[in-house]
């Protein structure tokens, strides 16, 4: 990471610290993992209020410009790929760190040998002397911190590192890959991503008929991209993750039927996927949709709709757009095929 955006681990940072991203700050004046009390926030997008979260944990996020409503939810990975369950970032002060040590030592529950290597290493100067207090104010310790929702997550359990220090202007460390950086904020704001569930305008409306083209496309109002900032106030670095819709697989719920285009991906478009019904275009081939070959009787197919988003992201001292793994997150729906009905006269 070039030098001008090394972060910045100032203590003096600390009262001044706001949140990158747009819109009112909402992040308590606290350290994280200190002793001070946090605030969370959680605001309703609709209402046009800032939709910022703050907490007393070292990351917080901007969602005013995600997904909202009941229907949405979390982007899956296409790929064999998931957010970090845990992360390294600043947590304590000298004294602070102090606080949170001594006294698990003097009550000597912890073991003997244990506590004397705990001693050495943060006050005997093996390798750090006096919690570091001759260097106040010029950096911070970095502890560990679990990803909200993954508590119960075995990744939960990959940082296992002593809390470390880091001077002001430094990189963490280069070999442990949690430690907060702008790549890992937008890995983490991923997490966050929500989208709207995958419903398909359909026409006919109440039920198709066999042998006759049913188009299906997407609500362009709804289907459009949506981002989250990831930010960390005391170190001025952010990330923010955007997801775009690019397409949607359709599974018509059924081996009895036929896809149009024959694929079933049907690829995004001017802005939307699929192209909207109307009169005059009974006879045509629809961009997107489905034919029935066979009647559902007395029930209905389910018909699947995947959408396929397309996840980069910003940050911090990175040049462009930089690529995440594609997200999908689909849903069903009720679709009632009848024979078509001849009348004998």
């Amino acid at each position: 990471m070039p030098a001008a955006v090394r972060l910045s681990v100032c203590a003096t940072v600390l009262a001044g610290a706001t949140v990158l991203a747009s819109g009112p700050t909402a992040w308590a004046d606290i350290v994280p993992g200190g002793e001070g009390t946090g605030s969370e926030t959680q605001v309703d997008g609709n209402k046009g209020d800032q939709s910022v979260s703050a907490t007393a944990e070292a990351v917080v996020y901007n969602r005013s410009k995600n997904g909202s409503g009941t229907s949405v939810g979390p982007v899956a990975a296409a790929a064999n790929w998931t957010p970090p369950a845990c992360y390294y970032a600043p947590k304590y002060s000298p004294e602070q760190l102090q606080k949170v040590k001594e006294p698990v030592w003097d009550a000597e529950s912890t073991g003997y040998e244990w506590d004397a290597a705990q001693r050495d290493r943060y006050v005997n100067g093996k390798p750090y002397k006096d919690f570091n207090k001759e260097k106040s104010g010029e950096g911070y310790w970095w502890d560990s911190y679990v990803t909200p929702g993954r508590e119960g997550d075995p990744g939960a359990l990959d940082c296992q590192e002593e809390t470390f220090w880091v001077d002001t202007g430094d990189d963490p460390p280069a070999d442990i890959p949690q430690a907060i950086t702008p790549e890992v904020l937008a890995q983490l704001a991923y997490a966050e991503i929500r989208v709207p569930t995958t419903e398909v305008e359909l026409r006919p409306t109440e039920a198709t008929k066999v042998n006759l083209p049913t188009w299906a496309w997407l609500d362009a109002t709804d289907f459009k991209p949506v981002s989250v900032t990831a930010s960390v106030p005391l170190l001025q670095v952010e990330a923010t993750t955007t997801a775009t819709p690019v397409s949607v697989k359709i599974d018509p719920g059924t081996a009895d039927a036929e896809t149009y285009p024959a694929s079933g991906v049907c690829e995004a478009s001017n802005g939307r996927i699929g192209e909207p019904y109307a009169n005059g275009k009974a006879d045509e081939t629809p961009p997107c949709g489905v034919k029935y070959l066979r009647s559902s009787g007395d029930g209905s197919y389910q018909l699947k709709a995947t959408v396929t988003w397309k996840i980069h992201w910003t940050g911090t001292g990175v040049a462009g757009e930089q690529p995440l793994p594609d997200g999908e997150f689909g849903g069903e729906q009720d679709v009632v095929v009848q024979e078509i009905q001849a009348v004998n006269r």
